[in-house]
């Protein structure tokens, strides 16, 4: 008789913890790069428009740069590659596609990304604006005259306009998760991206700003992706 009921204990102690077992991570869907040549892109750091000190623009271009890692067909050089040729160039910003060229050329990669912030709110519930600028290699001319004098050049003047041909390509988003579908957006995003037994769950994307902060740049990364200019260069 004893025997029977430590069978039947064991039985019931065996379908209790099926039912409480740690909940299984989602997925998320894959990013591509469209076309089938790999690409090497760049990230340059961020240029803070907000006002918000918080928004630091290396912590930012390295939250962009994460993102970007996942995209396949793309390698990415790390910021600090890039931040050591602004320093070689006497540059805090990139501020035409001519010094993009530059720099894309001196880094030997096919693109330079650059972000802006122009709202950033890390307060529940979490606000940020941001835009991508992806400045793609051009031919430029650097045998026997020294970068630095290259890129004063390519300086723009006062009060002069932007090219009525341009190469470059933006994608621009406010993210405010006040919004019921920028939380959607977010908690979807979360899925496979966050332990689903933690004390936040995929909330945690709502709450932590750097979480958020990905969730935006991946936002603006897969409607960049989609840009006609993109597939059509490849």
């Amino acid at each position: 008789m004893r025997s029977i009921t430590t069978i039947l204990t064991a039985t019931l102690l065996l379908s209790l913890s099926g039912c409480t077992s740690k909940p299984e991570y989602g997925s998320e869907p894959a990013i591509f790069l469209p076309g089938s040549t790999r690409q090497t892109w760049a990230v340059a750091p961020a240029v803070n428009l907000s006002g918000v000190a918080h928004a630091d623009p290396i912590l930012q271009a390295d939250l962009l740069y994460s993102q970007l890692q996942q995209t396949a067909g793309l390698n990415v050089i790390p910021v600090n590659r890039v931040v050591e040729v602004f320093a070689a160039l006497r540059i805090e910003q990139v501020q035409s596609e001519e010094q993009a060229a530059i720099i894309c050329q001196m880094l030997g990669c096919d693109a330079l990304l650059v972000a802006t912030i122009s709202a950033y709110d890390p307060y529940d519930p979490p606000k940020m604006g941001a835009s991508l600028h992806l400045f793609r290699k051009t031919n430029v001319r650097t045998s026997g005259v020294d970068p630095r004098e290259l890129v004063r050049r390519a300086s723009p003047k006062p009060n002069e306009s932007t090219p009525a041909r341009s190469s470059f390509l933006q994608v621009v988003g406010m993210f405010d998760a006040a919004n019921g579908s920028t939380r959607a957006q977010a908690l979807l995003y979360a899925q496979g991206r966050n332990d689903p037994a933690g004390p936040y769950g995929a909330k945690g994307y709502l709450i932590e700003m750097d979480r958020y902060s990905g969730f935006v740049y991946h936002s603006l990364i897969e409607e960049l992706l989609l840009k006609p200019a993109l597939a059509d260069a490849r």
